[in-house]
């Protein structure tokens, strides 16, 4: 099973991307939704011990905890260190899970993989990338965002430039979604083709 890490800055159609992968049957696993499932449950007590202030109705607000952090950035470090070893519990669980089901894909969808390590727990990094312009376009309509909450955001995530210069594969997303796709059937294509000659190889 090769597993794929999908990432890309805010606003650059990772999430769609990574869609694009299980679209051909690549089993998906979405970092951020595992964290909204956390912050439901089992990383409530966790957060609470540090950021009591961001809990509401038994559940962590990402909305105040996101507040937080604009106005005390040097605490990301404290809820990184609840939160990114339960993501990782869980996807370990399901990768092992595919492993069993004989799955030929999994697709990593996570937006901070390369300044969280996790291009070590991939075999192939495919970033999705659009032009800076067409990027904040997309994130300024977002409710409640801001030009400075966007721009505390990005100070948070490496350049877009710098993550395709470590790209395995770039997906352009500033055009169709067609043009997209396309190009994950190539990616597709060409994994396919490595796996098959490597089975092959004495």
């Amino acid at each position: 099973m090769i597993v794929i890490g999908v990432t890309g800055s805010i606003g650059m159609g990772k999430s769609t991307t990574a869609r694009l992968f299980a679209a051909h049957g690549a089993v998906l696993h979405d970092a951020d939704a595992v964290v909204h499932a956390l912050y439901r449950g089992p990383a409530v007590a966790a957060v609470a011990t540090r950021f009591p202030e961001a809990i509401e109705g038994g559940m962590v607000d990402r909305t105040k905890l996101a507040g937080i952090l604009a106005k005390e950035p040097e605490t990301l470090a404290h809820l990184e260190a609840i939160v990114h070893p339960m993501v990782q519990a869980v996807e370990a669980e399901r990768m092992a899970e595919a492993r069993r089901q004989g799955r030929s894909m999994f697709v990593l969808d996570v937006p901070l993989l390369f300044e969280t390590g996790g291009e070590k727990r991939v075999d192939v990094v495919v970033v999705a990338s659009a032009p800076a312009d067409i990027q904040a376009q997309r994130v300024l309509e977002r409710p409640g965002m801001t030009e400075a909450r966007l721009a505390a955001i990005l100070a948070r995530q490496m350049p877009d430039a710098e993550k395709r210069r470590r790209a395995h594969f770039i997906v352009e997303t500033g055009g169709s979604k067609a043009e997209a796709a396309y190009r994950v059937d190539g990616i597709v294509r060409a994994l396919a083709a490595t796996a098959a000659a490597r089975s092959h190889a004495p």
